[in-house]
């Protein structure tokens, strides 16, 4: 077994690593050995999955709390990708890292048929707040997402497929790296020809509203495209005693501020999810003057992707039908982000299938279409999958939202990460 020390730059009093010798235990920063996770899954076969599960669940761990330790932001995964490659190549597979250098693409077993399998692998730009003993150690990064969740349980699943005595087909691991950029790494995996012969695609994604044990499914719509909009204003300026005199260009920003949203209300049928949030505002500095120039960011989210695809040309004809009366200049860049992540019904029961034969049917849980953004959708452009949500709330206490700081989850959640992911290969491949 290998198992890596979540903290390994930590030394012990009298010096050296914290790592007991010939212990297969992990250390924590407090002294502790990393306690035994429960497999909520074990016993449902087949047997080589609860072979290897019942001698590796300890090494998942382990590897999501190293990833989680030293967190990578998008494009800069080189460790986390260095550590994949040879986990991966130690069991005898050949791993392709991307042509960027960070994120990789695997296949195992032979045959015409396959599947991939897809986790992302990087961080956010935060600054982790829970004091679990194996932190964040990377200033201003952190794993606020659970990919270190998904890379680690993508990581299992390969190791446990590859302990299989046959498979029906070939399994493709996609280790993805800047899913949290716009428009996300999937593009660069996509331009790799990582998709090149795969019939279905399937993954999953952390889900802190929902107990472990559950994995939540949906066909149609499950996130929401995103894009983002930058509005610059300009204005000759002047003095907040003679508006008439100038163009007022804190009061053209209010303007695209209230209007933009309430026109989309008006445009754009409201069953299809679409909602406009500003997050960002800046103009001027004195108050006695019209500043020259303003700045306006924010999101524009969709459910429907035939409204995704008429949003641009439409918000462009508001935004200069708005500002057209008074008399600011404008410049406006709509950069369009991720399509919507859309389940088709037949992949959508794949997955279920696989759940419940990994976990039992009252593991199937619904879910709701988000209004968060992922870029799973692009592999969706291309061929059929289906995207699920992991549960990994313990059931008790605080529920601790996505892309906070303080986010946790229950590690039970890996085991169960791990069994689904392999049961849905395996049920695709039948």
């Amino acid at each position: 077994m290998t198992v890596l020390d979540s903290r390994p730059e930590l030394p012990r009093e009298g010096g050296g690593r914290r790592h007991e010798e010939g212990s297969d235990v992990l250390i924590t920063d407090s002294g502790v050995s990393m306690s035994d996770v429960a497999d909520l899954g074990a016993g449902r076969g087949p047997a080589w999955l609860d072979e290897w599960l019942a001698s590796g669940a300890a090494d998942v761990v382990a590897w999501r709390r190293h990833i989680h330790a030293h967190p990578e932001v998008s494009r800069q995964e080189h460790d986390t990708t260095e550590l994949l490659a040879g986990v991966l190549r130690s069991v005898g597979l050949h791993p392709t890292v991307l042509p960027g250098g960070t994120g990789l693409i695997c296949d195992i077993g032979s045959g015409e048929r396959c599947v991939a399998l897809r986790a992302d692998i990087d961080a956010l730009p935060l600054t982790e707040n829970t004091g679990l003993p194996f932190s964040s150690v990377n200033e201003g990064a952190c794993h606020a997402c659970g990919h270190d969740a998904h890379t680690a349980v993508l990581l299992g699943a390969a190791l446990a497929l590859a302990s299989a005595p046959e498979l029906p087909g070939r399994v493709r691991l996609i280790f993805q790296p800047a899913e949290e950029s716009m428009p996300g790494g999937a593009l660069d995996v996509i331009a790799a020809g990582a998709l090149d012969g795969v019939d279905r695609i399937f993954g999953l994604h952390c889900d802190p509203r929902l107990e472990v044990g559950r994995v939540g499914t949906r066909v149609g719509a499950i996130t929401s495209a995103a894009d983002l909009l930058e509005l610059k204003l300009t204005s000759p300026g002047g003095h907040t005693s003679r508006p008439h005199l100038t163009a007022d260009l804190v009061h053209a920003l209010g303007t695209v501020i209230t209007g933009l949203p309430a026109l989309l209300n008006r445009r754009v049928d409201p069953r299809s999810g679409t909602v406009l949030t500003w997050g960002a505002v800046h103009a001027g500095q004195a108050a006695n003057a019209v500043p020259q120039d303003g700045l306006l960011r924010g999101t524009l989210r969709t459910g429907d992707h035939h409204v995704w695809n008429e949003l641009e040309p439409l918000v462009k004809d508001l935004v200069q039908s708005l500002l057209w009366p008074t008399g600011v200049g404008f410049e406006l860049e709509h950069r369009r982000g991720v399509p919507p992540v859309v389940n088709d019904a037949e992949s959508t029961a794949v997955l279920r299938a696989g759940i419940e034969a990994a976990l039992g049917e009252d593991a199937l849980a619904g879910t709701e279409q988000s209004s968060g953004g992922e870029d799973f959708g692009w592999y969706l452009e291309h061929v059929s999958g289906s995207f699920a949500r992991l549960g990994v709330w313990s059931g008790e206490g605080r529920q601790y939202d996505l892309h906070q700081p303080t986010f946790i989850l229950d590690e039970r959640a890996l085991l169960v990460g791990v069994r689904v992911l392999v049961h849905a290969a395996l049920t695709a491949l039948a």
